[in-house]
């Protein structure tokens, strides 16, 4: 079946566009071309209006003009300026015979910068950057370019289409926008993303609710028919299979996504507080999801097994892929309580604040959750791209692609530089920056981690 995929660009840039789609099949595009920002919100408006998007290629500028428009569900991916349109842009200027410094650069990030310069020895002294901010003006990023090169020598790198047209006759100026390798490289993982969630969505999942040994004050025979009778009356769980599991066990069989609603997108389980207020016992919850209801159901009893292990009500996600989220807490309140320190309680807009960062960062919700978790086991430390791909049970080139599209996004901050071994590269150094985003505030962000 065809996807129907939405790509809104600037009217000189669409060849570019066209060419980069041209060798990719099951799909129909709908376009929307613009000359001048203020085009961009009515166009859009008509786009969402009149088809049924799959999904979304946007770039930086548009996406900001309109993503109050779009439906939270619906995938994107936003065009990001990547070391090989900077590098290929210093490769034109040097084929025009320009001295490769000075050079002032406009949208690409500090990190790519600095990965292109230190590439070609570059003097870095003599590269200024300006990364790209939603509040940035035209005029703002064009005065910046002038200050760096006020003694007219040099050049400007730019990906701002707007920029490149002001500038033109008052200094030397080149186009460092996406290259159609690029833009094909950002349609393939959305289209892989939409897929894989398709899939996702539709397959088995499991659920394994547990009474608790020590949160059991009376006789866990009853209190696990109470809980089969209060799973069955939870509204989220009306066309799931419910039944018996052990003595202290209920297990609970569905699709991916009616879990998903359960638990806000694997941000909370509030069934475990009505457990704890209206029956007065801790559970503790697994959910597994795999190919078939079997796989779900071992990878559920695992994920219960290590959320009982908590000693506080609690669940965990574990798929066959070898992704773990958790700890999950109930929903009207963090994971629990760690030394003696009051659980902070999770703002209630903040699943559909997961859902736009992850939708914004091009990634999944589960996948920022695992991340928010892998910065609760940090603690605040510092890590390498390395130790993130590790965690995450991902190869280490996707680890420091990964760093680079949470950096772009501000969810991590660059620390420096460790030099684990005597020879080759120094390795960055990296703090997540998950939690505050989410919260929506620094000092929360620092509350949350510190537990």
């Amino acid at each position: 079946m065809s996807l129907c995929i939405g790509l809104v660009v600037h009217a000189s840039r669409r060849g570019v566009f066209e060419e980069a789609v041209e060798p990719l099949s099951g799909i129909s595009l709908k376009w929307v071309t613009y000359g001048h920002e203020r085009e961009i919100r009515p166009r859009v408006q008509s786009l969402v209006d009149g088809h049924a998007l799959d999904g979304l290629l946007v770039g930086a500028v548009p996406y900001r003009a309109c993503r109050d428009l779009l439906d939270h569900t619906l995938p994107i991916a936003v065009t990001r300026n990547s070391a090989l349109d900077l590098a290929l842009a210093l490769a034109q200027a040097q084929a025009r015979g320009w001295q490769a410094v000075p050079v002032s650069i406009d949208t690409f990030e500090h990190e790519v910068v600095s990965e292109v310069t230190e590439a070609l020895h570059l003097d870095r002294t003599r590269v200024t950057c300006l990364p790209y901010a939603d509040d940035q003006s035209v005029d703002e990023i064009c005065a910046f370019h002038q200050r760096s090169l006020h003694d007219g020598d040099g050049y400007v790198i730019t990906a701002r289409t707007a920029v490149l047209r002001h500038l033109r006759g008052t200094l030397r100026v080149l186009n460092g926008s996406p290259t159609p390798s690029g833009i094909r490289a950002e349609l393939h993982e959305l289209l892989l993303r939409i897929r894989s969630e398709r899939a996702g969505a539709a397959g088995f999942a499991a659920g394994v609710f547990c009474v608790s040994r020590h949160g059991c004050p009376g006789d866990p025979e009853r209190s696990r028919m109470d809980l089969l009778h209060l799973l069955r009356a939870t509204p989220e769980l009306t066309d799931a299979w419910i039944e018996n599991r052990g003595r202290r066990g209920v297990v609970v069989l569905g699709r991916r996504t009616l879990f998903e609603r359960l638990s806000r997108d694997w941000l909370v389980v509030p069934v475990l507080d009505r457990a704890q207020e209206s029956l007065g016992v801790r559970v503790a919850a697994g959910f597994g999801v795999g190919p078939s209801a079997r796989t779900s159901v071992v990878l559920a009893e695992r994920a219960a097994v290590r959320a009982e292990s908590e000693n506080r009500p609690c669940g965990y996600l574990m798929e066959d892929s070898g992704l773990v989220i958790g700890p999950i807490g109930p929903g009207g309140q963090s994971a629990g309580q760690v030394g003696g320190q009051p659980p902070a309680r999770p703002r209630r807009d903040q699943g559909d604040r997961m859902r736009e960062l992850a939708r914004t960062v091009g990634l999944s919700p589960a996948t920022l959750s695992r991340l928010a978790a892998i910065e609760h086991d940090v603690a605040g430390r510092t890590v390498t791209p390395s130790e993130l791909a590790d965690a995450m049970a991902i190869t280490d080139p996707s680890g420091r692609r990964l760093v680079r599209k949470l950096h772009a996004h501000g969810l991590v901050t660059s620390e420096g530089c460790a030099q684990t071994h005597r020879k080759g590269r120094p390795t960055g150094l990296y703090r997540l920056a998950i939690v505050a985003a989410l919260t929506g505030s620094p000092a929360e962000g620092r509350a949350l981690e510190a537990r």
